[in-house]
């Protein structure tokens, strides 16, 4: 997300300040002539106050999809209490503006640590800037686009497995191209319409995570068996996979998928930023490939998604 914004940004003649936990590995940043990137410790509150000072406004896109335990605390520390530092930094330094990034069906009271800890967060932006600094927040469904974590990774398992067991296979998402969430984070910046506002991004198709992986299958060219998990099987799996290196999957991405990632009709989106969201199998093929045949995905399926509802 940040590589896409950041270029978008540079379009419009921004300066930017990008704070890197590895300098090293973004060097590639360095070609947007207005960038500069940095090495910090953004968990230091000295080292955002210092960063932060001189500049009119702070995005935060921080977040990590799974943590290192199992008790929330890793989720806590990214999510809520950095956007708290970020916020109490903002005030101290006379930041005026505030894009924070967050996520569809962000709750306080949510079924997972990573989705509480998204609403802890946003609470604490709207409490926080209360008065004194303007904020934004944006609340996609799953981002897709080249080099992303949801695509791409089961793009990986397509590849390993003959087949593949999935969880909560009806759990339904409305994937938004990361283009498009990178255009919407620039139109909210050059407009004060946007301040004081939540959008939720949604993509215009909604889909279940079976219909996900197959359209994955379908443009990588391969067949595969998807298998419904039993809920209970589903559970265990996740616990098992707790402790995977890497986390393919966990027990708190279960728990997660018990809310459908869909924007709910009424809440301001894309379309009040006067963007027209792209859709996954346009922008699939640039980096999975395109369809092996017209019969992977026929027209009937095609028509049953654009007639899913994106509210919750």
């Amino acid at each position: 997300m940040g590589h896409h914004l950041v270029a978008r940004l540079a379009r419009d003649g921004h300066d930017m300040t990008v704070l890197t936990r590895y300098r090293e590995a973004h060097r590639d940043l360095l070609v947007l002539p207005t960038l500069r990137l940095v090495e910090a410790d953004v968990h230091d509150p000295l080292a955002l106050r210092t960063h932060f000072t001189g500049c009119d406004t702070v995005i935060n896109l921080v977040g990590i999809l799974n943590e290192r335990g199992h008790d929330g605390s890793g989720f806590a520390a990214v999510h809520t209490r950095l956007a708290e530092s970020v916020v109490s930094a903002a005030r101290v330094t006379g930041v005026r503006r505030l894009l924070h990034m967050s996520a569809l069906k962000a709750d306080p009271s949510g079924p997972s640590h990573y989705l509480r800890s998204k609403g802890e967060a946003e609470r604490a932006v709207r409490e926080g800037c209360a008065g004194a600094v303007d904020w934004t927040i944006f609340r996609p469904s799953v981002i897709f686009g080249p080099g992303d974590s949801f695509f791409n990774r089961f793009a990986g398992l397509l590849k390993t497995f003959p087949v593949l067991p999935l969880a909560r296979p009806n759990a339904r998402f409305a994937p938004v191209y990361v283009g498009d969430v990178a255009e919407a984070f620039a139109r909210a910046l050059a407009t004060t319409a946007a301040e004081g506002v939540t959008y939720e991004l949604c993509g215009p198709f909604v889909y279940s995570l079976r219909e996900i992986v197959e359209l994955t299958a379908g443009h990588m060219g391969v067949k595969r068996a998807v298998v419904r998990l039993p809920t209970s099987i589903a559970r265990l799996q996740a616990r098992i996979m707790d402790f995977l290196p890497g986390k393919p999957f966990s027990t708190d991405n279960f728990r997660s998928l018990s809310v459908h990632s869909i924007c709910n009709a009424s809440a301001p989106g894309l379309k009040e930023l006067g963007i027209r969201p792209a859709g996954v199998e346009s922008v699939l093929d640039r980096y999975l490939g395109a369809p092996a045949d017209d019969t992977a995905f026929p027209a009937d399926s095609a028509r049953a998604r654009s007639r899913l509802p994106r509210t919750s």
